[in-house]
Formats: structure tokens, sequence, C-alpha cells
């Protein structure tokens, strides 16, 4: 065992509610207030060190556990009552270890957690794994930042044999042997990491379009606006998956604004991925949209970098076959990662490679990650809109891997105002420069954080 290795004391949940500029919508859903868990965790290490860490996350039900047999209201009561149960396990663990030792002595009690805490709400049906990972990743964030804080190290230093008490091979099978989450990162982040800017289902595209009730704040509302603003180059495009005609137009208008705006900045390079949060029937739709638009607009479709989860997230239940797809675009899966089984079923299938999100967890991430760098398989780094320290920690995900393109920012645009604690301390990492996250302030033990510098306060009671 290793003298740096933590053990959870305390571990105290925070549930803030955080309020969309403008509605947010993805796939069939529109996102205009939601929690903000906090999760404050207390550890020591065997040497004695007590050190506070943090994490947060949004909880997003409404991508998690998008189900028409339970009400909005319930699944967000139901996901609160899990952060409490699962900090209340933390504590109970009593162990020593590294963060995602500890992440794997906890997570056989999701299930049965979820199972319970819907059993006595009478919802149903039971929260899934999805959802279950989203809930417990403020948790499991928290335990990486501490253990980084204890040890007065950044966190990214500390995923080798020197700190880790267990090789790969533990949790992803013995042609693991001898190697470590160090082996597949990188020793340090880029300055500079290339955002992706949504444009969602609802989003203005020209400020010709906006009205009065859009937000008077100073910020850019409409997509011609932001690229001015924020001199983008890489676009994530909400299609509806249901509607070619439309998808076609969205896409044809999207990318000529852009390099509209480009030609006036004297810009070049633009980029985008397309996702339609699980809404076609079959991969043969995204086939047919790709064919449209090579006709209708064939720089457009040059600059098309990848397709995200277009399908259904039950692999089991659907068994699309992406081959054919992923020869004309990579076609990433999101919603249906969740365990080293969906990673192996999707590649058989001819899924081209992965979503990471810090919204599943830290520790999954950092062991799906090494799977597809072991595997040479292509892998982004997307966000759940995450704001303030999650955000951070999404970035410096990104940063110390080497995802297909860059990192999702979404919460500039969406939770500008939650955000404002954390963008004193990182400006960079919450305005662009040249469509870029600078990285520079991610820096100190743990996560990189500053959290009291960022001086963001909670109630007692929580």
């Amino acid at each position: 065992m290793k003298p740096t290795d933590v053990r959870v004391i305390e571990a105290v949940p925070h549930f803030p509610q955080a309020v969309c500029r403008t509605p947010l919508k993805f796939g069939a859903v529109v996102v205009e207030s939601l929690a903000f868990c906090h999760v404050r965790m207390t550890v020591e290490n065997r040497a004695g060190k007590k050190a506070v860490g943090w994490g947060a996350m949004f909880l997003m039900d409404m991508w998690g556990w998008p189900s028409p047999a339970v009400p909005h209201e319930l699944r967000a009561e139901i996901m609160e009552e899990f952060v409490r149960r699962l900090c209340r396990a933390y504590e109970g663990l009593g162990s020593y270890g590294h963060p995602i030792e500890l992440f794997h002595e906890v997570e056989p009690e999701f299930r049965p957690l979820a199972a319970a805490i819907c059993t006595e709400g009478k919802a149903a049906e039971v929260m899934p794994y999805l959802c279950q990972l989203v809930a417990a990743s403020p948790a499991d964030a928290a335990v990486h930042d501490a253990y980084g804080v204890a040890n007065g190290l950044p966190t990214y230093q500390c995923y080798g044999p020197e700190h880790m008490n267990y090789d790969l091979s533990r949790y992803l099978g013995k042609e693991f042997q001898g190697r470590y989450v160090s082996d597949y990162i990188q020793a340090k982040m880029p300055r500079r990491i290339p955002a992706f800017h949504l444009v969602g289902g609802l989003d203005k595209l020209r400020e010709g379009e906006l009205t009065d009730d859009d937000p008077q704040d100073g910020l850019p509302v409409s997509l011609d606006q932001w690229v001015r603003y924020d001199h983008l180059h890489c676009l994530k495009v909400k299609l509806k998956g249901t509607d070619l005609d439309w998808d076609v137009s969205r896409i044809d208008e999207v990318v000529a604004i852009a390099h509209e705006e480009h030609r006036k900045l004297g810009l070049r390079g633009l980029s985008f991925s397309a996702d339609t949060n699980e809404q076609c029937e079959s991969p043969e739709y995204i086939i047919e949209l790709i064919a449209r638009l090579k006709e209708k607009n064939p720089q457009a479709e040059r600059e098309l970098l990848y397709i995200e989860q277009p399908t259904e997230r039950d692999l089991r239940r659907s068994r699309h076959d992406m081959h054919t797809l992923a020869e004309l675009k990579p076609v990433i899966i999101d919603e249906s990662l969740m365990t080293l089984e969906d990673f192996h079923l999707a590649r058989e299938l001819g899924w081209s490679g992965v979503a990471l999100k810090a919204c599943k967890c830290q520790s999954a991430a950092l062991l799906f990650a090494s799977l597809a760098e072991h595997l040479r398989v292509p892998y982004t780094v997307q966000d759940l809109t995450n704001p303030g320290i999650a955000l951070i920690q999404s970035v410096a995900l990104a940063g110390y891997l080497r995802p297909l393109a860059g990192v999702e920012a979404n919460s500039r645009q969406f939770f500008p105002a939650t955000n404002e604690p954390e963008s004193r301390v990182h400006p960079g990492v919450f305005k662009l420069e040249d469509g870029c996250i600078d990285t520079t302030s991610i820096t100190g033990p743990g996560i990189g954080y500053r959290w009291e510098e960022v001086g963001r306060r909670f109630a007692a009671n929580h």
C-alpha cells in the first residue's frame, strides 16, 4: 500500500439551482433549470494529512434518464437522494486507497442504492445506470481532487505506479499488466485547447432574428455574434434526427454563417460535429444526410468531423450495424457508453470511437481513455454543459488526454451567471481566445480548481 492512499472522512453534498440564460435544446428535451450538485470531500492520507476536495456536476436527469414513465420532479429528487446516500457510502468505506480504487469499492453499491430509492419514491422504473454515474460523478471527482490536495500534488501526477496500488490489469484485463493510466496521458496540458461551441436546436443563427425577449446582458446570442465574439472554428450542431430536410438545411445554414463571419474576420479553418441525441431510427438516416449534404454543400460535408450517437442508447436491443456509416465519417458512441462491455460491443457493431465525459465519473473516463489509447480507438471529450469547476475538470481531462479535436464548453453560452465565481480566477477557461480555451490558470494541487481563490460558498443546510 502507498503512503499517499487516502480514506474519506466526510462527504457533504450541496444542491444549488442553476437557471439557463437561454433554453438548451438537445434531442427531444429542452432544459431551463436544474440542480448543480457540489460535493465537498474531506480525506486523510496514511501520514494523517487531512485535506478537502470538491467535485460538481449537473444532475441532468433529462439526459441520463429521459423517461416519460417518471416525472422530472421525481427523477430530480431521486438523483439528489442518490448523491446523499452515496456520500454516506464513501464515508462508510473506512479503507485507504487511490481514488480509482475507492471508486471501484463503492461502485457495486450504485444499483442497489438506486433500486431502494426508486422503490421508496414509488417510481415506475429504476434509475438507469447512466443516470447513476451522473449522480455519482461529483463525489468521484471530489475524491480525485482531495487526494491531490492531501498529497500536495496535481492529481494528474498521481496516476502512475508511485501512487496507484494496482496496475490497469485489475480493471482492463491481463494485457494491461504493468501498465498504468500515466502511460496513456500527457505529462502536461497544452496551453490552448480548441473549444466546441454548441449550436442548439432552438438557437438563433443570425443577429437579425433577435427580439427584445432575448438576453440583453452584453453577451452574444445568435451564432454569427458568437463567431465574431470568440473567433469560433469548432462547432457542435444539434439536429432533429427525424426531419432530413430540416437537418440538412440547418447544417448548410450554420456552416454558411460561420464562413461568412470567417471571411470578415480573416479566419480560416472550420470543423463541426453533428449530434441527434439518439433520435435516428437507424444509421441509414445519417448515411442519407451525408449524401444530401455532399450534394448540396460539398465543403460542409468535408468539414463534418464526426457523428455523435445517432441511434438509441440500448446497443443490445437495437444492435444497429454502424460499419457502413463509419466508412463515411467517424461515428462516436456517447449515451451508450457506460461499461467495458458497452465499449467492446460498440466496436463489434462498427462504431468508430467513444465520447468521454466527466459526468460519467473521472475514474471511469480515465480507464476508458487508457483502453482507447491502447487500442488506437479515437475518442472525444464532451461535456454536460458543465459550469464552474465541472468545466475546469472537463477541460483538464481533455488537456491531459489526446481527444479527436478539442473539448466542449457549452456553459459559457447557457449558464454564464453560474460560471461567475470561477471565471474571475480562470478567465481563459470561460472566455475563448481565437476559439480556444487557455489552460494556464488550472494549476496547483488537486485537479487545479484553486477553490479557495474561487470563493464559492454554500449555506450550511445541505
